[in-house]
């Protein structure tokens, strides 16, 4: 269904609530995705020795326990989620101020300073010179939790702007293309699309492991697609956005997958329940 899905992703997404995952039905969806028995054998005995994971039992009768770290830590910011899709629906307007955030730390903080950078990056800041991120979202809470995290609070500097200009550039949509890659967003967003349309053309007459397969593809997906993604303001971006196409399509799949009359006890199904639920009452109809 979708290429490049890692083994240990196809672990985390066949997580049920219970904080186990059955093996039979791991290995059975691993061969919808073209993985091999030993492939996954392979991939439980690296989680096992990490001490990710426990194992119950042998073969595909086994069962893989989550310790308390991987259930912490492989959850989807879905505040940021509901955020984009509010965008998306024209919902989250931009007041036309940026958001910079600047700061000095030396190299005898560089760890700190290094994390404080790759925080700041993964908020879709984008770097103006060193130590300088501008943003068009709000993002003085996380910066701040940041800072916090790694001890740099003192060394932090925020402050807001109407007035911006980079490179003699001050019109908004030209800085905003200036400072992203938004062809290269755009076609991560692309490959979303297409995987959300042959989900689409698939899921009518798949069966409940093929099904699994396709949710975990697509999650995927999704995932590659919206983590570079800085979720500018349709104000920034070109019009109509493939970005918003895509995730529409992909509202449209989970709302499929969803309403399905089999109960789904999977994390993955919870995990998206509730955001996609309400995404769909406008564009799954």
């Amino acid at each position: 269904m979708s290429p490049e899905i890692p083994t240990r992703t196809l672990v985390e997404s066949l997580l049920r609530q219970d904080a186990t995952v059955d093996a039979g039905e791991l290995y059975d969806v691993a061969g919808t995705l073209g993985m091999s028995d030993q492939q996954v054998r392979l991939c439980i005995k690296r989680l096992v020795t990490e001490g990710q994971f426990v194992q119950d039992g042998r073969g595909r009768k086994a069962v893989l326990r989550a310790t308390p770290e991987v259930r912490s830590t492989i959850e989807p910011d879905l505040e940021f989620i509901r955020f984009m899709y509010a965008q998306d629906r024209g919902q989250a307007d931009w007041d036309g101020r940026w958001h910079v955030v600047a700061f000095a730390i030396g190299e005898s903080a560089r760890s700190a300073r290094d994390s404080m950078r790759d925080a700041v990056l993964r908020l879709g800041g984008a770097p103006v010179q060193g130590g300088l991120y501008v943003s068009p979202n709000e993002w003085e809470p996380y910066v701040q939790a940041a800072a916090d995290r790694f001890g740099v609070t003192d060394r932090v500097t925020t402050l807001t702007t109407t007035d911006l200009t980079v490179g003699g550039v001050t019109e908004a949509r030209g800085l905003a293309e200036a400072l992203w890659p938004l062809d290269r967003i755009a076609d991560g967003h692309r490959r979303l699309l297409a995987t959300a349309q042959r989900a689409e053309r698939e899921l009518p007459d798949a069966d409940r492991t093929s099904r699994l397969g396709i949710a975990i593809g697509l999650a995927a997906e999704f995932t590659r697609a919206v983590e570079p993604d800085p979720l500018l303001p349709p104000q920034l971006l070109p019009q109509p956005w493939i970005g918003a196409t895509a995730r529409a399509a992909v509202a449209d799949c989970w709302w499929d997958l969803l309403r399905d009359d089999r109960p789904e006890p999977l994390n993955l199904f919870r995990w998206y329940a509730d955001v996609i639920a309400e995404v769909a009452g406008i564009v799954g109809q």
